[in-house]
């Protein structure tokens, strides 16, 4: 006779208390790692490399009509006050901030595409 217990109100027998978990089925595959989303190729890029708030987003508000409808301007900051402005700056004014990638030695890219 196999012994009972009882855990909070549930009755377990002693042989279901670590049940071995079901062998993968052929249908359970590790998914491929996710590559990279590539970003689309800008249509200008404002350096903004060495100024501080808030010539970049002075500079992206001069000239984001450069470019058509849709195009990708990106932006080259290295003021840590750019990073989160800009995509802020988007939010406020219906663009979409793309993304921000990291640019050698210090400082980023941020992709912002043209709605209107």
């Amino acid at each position: 006779m196999r012994s009972t217990r009882r855990f909070g109100g549930l009755s377990r027998s002693a042989n279901q208390r670590h049940p071995a978990p079901p062998p993968p089925g052929p249908q359970e595959t590790p998914p491929p790692e996710a590559a990279a989303p590539e970003l689309p190729a800008p249509a200008l890029v404002i350096d903004a490399l060495g100024r501080k708030c808030p010539i970049p987003i002075i500079w992206l508000a001069q000239r984001i009509g450069e470019v058509p409808v849709g195009a990708v301007v990106t932006v080259l900051a290295d003021d840590p006050a750019a990073r989160t402005d800009i995509p802020s700056w988007c939010g406020m004014k219906s663009h979409d901030w793309v993304a921000t990638t990291d640019v050698q030695p210090a400082g980023w890219a941020i992709h912002i595409r043209r709605n209107y």
